[in-house]
């Protein structure tokens, strides 16, 4: 069996194609938003969006409502009372983000716990893309190609706020928008993901790519679609395996994720231990 045919072959059935069309949509986006997560030193504010989105999800359940506008709201309530809380008090912004992800992420527990959802908390807490539909990769599509086009053609802008807030309001970019602009874009990727990589893997997406474009790239742009790129052969390639080992493809694609970036951390041009180190 060729390289080709190798990896073609888990394609031919049904739900292996569900499964990679909602990775490579979550892949894109999150890829490209994990470059500006990198630069603005907002990483730990992924973690706190994703596990603030656990208890919207129980109680959109319990009021009949779609479990993705729970979780939205959720995360995106999370992500505004910490900039608020940051704003008028004297914590520092990581301290606020552990306070409001833990005490959401523990209401989230408890209300799993002590109602009858009839949800899988696996499938929440790690996705579950081998059991996705049509139905849930159009849903996925319809939030997260908007996010991942609104993230590239805004670059420049948000670039330069990521690099440098105040020069940004200088030029009169209106820095407040872009701040909850982009925090609106993190809750709907997270969202968005769900289904697919679960509140806990998709902490990685939003982290790993760019970290690892980080260090291989000198411009943004270049960051940027670098950072697309390796999140989609991740993801390819993290089915296909998982097809063959028999395991689930969102820890799979994580873990090519990580190797991705060990080997940049190592052997990047310019910026690797051992390369730098000689």
């Amino acid at each position: 069996m060729s390289a080709i045919e190798w990896i073609i072959e888990p394609f031919t059935l049904d739900f292996m194609q569900q499964a990679l069309a909602i990775g490579l949509l979550v892949a894109a986006a999150a890829g490209a938003l994990s470059c500006l997560l990198v630069l603005k030193g907002w990483s730990l504010m992924g973690d706190a969006v994703s596990h603030a989105v656990l208890p919207g999800i129980v109680l959109a359940w319990l009021a009949g409502i779609p479990l993705l506008v729970g979780a939205f709201a959720t995360g995106l309530l999370c992500a505004i009372s910490t900039g608020w809380l940051t704003e008028n008090s004297r914590l520092k912004e990581d301290t606020v983000m552990g306070i409001v992800f833990s005490s959401l992420f523990a209401l989230g527990l408890f209300l799993f716990t002590k109602i009858e959802t009839g949800m899988h908390l696996d499938h929440v807490l790690f996705g579950d893309m081998l059991g996705v539909s049509w139905t849930d990769v159009a849903a996925a599509g319809a939030l997260l190609l908007p996010a991942c086009v609104i993230l590239i053609a805004l670059r420049r802008d948000l670039m330069l706020f990521a690099f440098d807030p105040q020069h940004a309001g200088v030029i009169g970019l209106k820095t407040q928008w872009l701040h909850y602009g982009l925090l609106a874009l993190l809750a709907l990727v997270i969202v968005a993901s769900i289904k697919a990589v679960g509140i806990v893997l998709v902490i990685a997406l939003l982290i790993a790519p760019g970290a690892t474009a980080w260090l291989l790239t000198q411009r943004f742009d270049a960051m940027l679609f670098t950072a697309i790129g390796f999140a989609l052969f991740s993801t390819v390639l993290g089915v296909a395996v998982s097809y063959y080992m028999d395991s689930a493809p969102a820890p799979t694609i994580v873990v090519l994720m990580t190797l991705q970036f060990i080997i940049a951390f190592l052997l990047a041009p310019g910026r690797g231990i051992l390369v730098t180190s000689r």
